[in-house]
């Protein structure tokens, strides 16, 4: 059989399975195990259990159930309710200023959680509420607090990143310090894109009223709500810089300050713990799920030797390098639409990262546009999770229409981001570069 044949046939059978919606998962290793079998026969499939032990087996992945665990409880342990407090009072005063601040707290939980979801449904249930009651406009309250939820996948410490890293051998520490500053620029443009659309239109965004705001005295007793979260992100962030621990130890720190939060805040109890602790192992099944059925299937697609065909079709590109790695982004976009990000990384790591490594590309610089991408698709329709996240908590009245209006700006605002990035390379190395030092 032909490596043409075989690899219209692998690709033909997901993309027909994934249509009838079935679970990522069981559709990758699904394919891939079946594939395997009327391939090589019996003995093929020793392969793909080898294959999956040695990856179920590394060390790095114990950081992600730990990062969603350190994730759920700071979901609930009261951090975000007085850092809004605090944003409220400083930026309150300004247009936009609350949906600024929240862009802000998302940015500030991002830096704490390695998951979307956590800063999203905080945001969604603390800021939504009280802007819309403030009067501003819907699109611009759900927008910010949708955006600023997908920036938890690109700053550090992100779970998607630490999958990329696995499968790709990138430097997990190199990979966080270079999601810092893309991370930030997105941030900068949806304030300055708030700010500067509430200054031309009141009404989208207005000014709290005099008698709302607050005294200088109780703005600064209200900046010690940002302690404990400055203590975490040196606590993640600054033991992996420094070289003190590996990104699986500095998350298990991560938890271990997540846990001080709720007892600070006086909401550890044994609910919380029980219920962050299944959620975790909901979310990590899921996700070593899909990894297990993606080894399957990129063990099939790598033994065939399709991905050498995949890297021709590539390479075959007209334009050179940059059409080459605008069309990786255009794919990853389309999938981003329909498929989970963590699925896309799967799928599209084994073939797109050697085609880069060829065209001379840093890979490292790679990995963060394709996270970039990746938060993009927590936003498009009509799958991206923000989306429904955003639906589970708004209030009556609010349709789905409504959400997707609300993300068209902020996922404009991405692209922009990503092509900053793609122009100067420097914004996603230089940390890292820095770091090697």
């Amino acid at each position: 059989m032909s490596i043409e044949l075989i690899t219209l046939l692998l690709f033909g059978a997901l993309i027909f399975f994934l249509c009838l919606g079935l679970p990522l998962a069981f559709v990758l290793g699904g394919v891939g195990v079946v594939g395997c079998y009327f391939l090589w026969g019996d003995k093929g499939l020793y392969m793909i259990a080898s294959q999956t032990y040695g990856a179920m087996g590394k060390f790095t992945l114990l950081a992600i159930p730990l990062f969603i665990f350190m994730a759920m409880i700071l979901e609930r342990a009261g951090v975000a309710d007085d850092l809004y407090t605090m944003m409220h009072r400083w930026m309150g005063p300004l247009r936009g200023g609350l949906a600024i601040g929240t862009v802000i707290i998302c940015t500030v939980f991002a830096a704490m959680a390695g998951v979307s979801g956590a800063a999203t449904v905080s945001m969604g249930v603390i800021a939504l509420p009280a802007m819309l009651k403030r009067g501003y406009d819907k699109t611009i309250a759900m927008g910010c607090i949708s955006g600023g939820g997908a920036l938890g996948i690109l700053i550090p410490p992100s779970v998607p990143m630490i999958i990329y890293a696995t499968l790709t051998g990138e430097s997990i520490g190199g990979l966080f310090a270079g999601g810092i500053l893309p991370g930030l620029l997105l941030a900068v443009l949806f304030i300055l894109y708030i700010g500067i659309r509430c200054h031309l239109q009141p009404a989208m965004g207005p000014a709290l009223p005099v008698e709302e705001r607050v005294s200088l005295r109780e703005k600064v007793i209200s900046l010690k709500a940002v302690a404990l979260p400055i203590i975490i992100i040196i606590m993640v962030l600054g033991s992996i810089y420094a070289g003190v621990c590996t990104a699986t130890e500095a998350a298990a720190l991560g938890c271990l300050g997540a846990v001080v939060s709720a007892l600070v805040y006086r909401k550890l109890t044994w609910y919380l713990i029980r219920e962050s602790c299944f959620r975790t192992a909901a979310l990590t099944a899921m996700i070593v799920w899909i990894l297990i059925g993606a080894y399957c299937f990129t063990a099939v697609y790598t033994g065939t030797g399709a991905h050498h065909l995949m890297e021709n079709i590539m390479l075959s590109i007209p334009g050179g390098k940059y059409a080459i790695l605008i069309s990786m982004q255009l794919i990853f976009f389309i999938l981003g639409c329909i498929l989970d990000p963590v699925g896309i990384i799967m799928i599209c790591t084994p073939v797109f990262v050697p085609v880069i490594k060829s065209l001379g590309f840093d890979p490292l610089w790679f990995g963060v546009l394709f996270i970039m991408n990746m938060e993009m698709g927590y936003l498009t329709p009509p799958f991206g999770f923000n989306l429904f996240y955003m639906k589970a908590i708004a209030p009556p009245g609010i349709t789905m229409v409504h959400i997707y209006r609300s993300v068209v700006p902020f996922v404009i605002l991405q692209g922009v981001g990503l092509a900053i990035v793609v122009i100067f390379p420097e914004i996603a190395l230089w940390l890292p570069k820095l770091m090697a030092q």
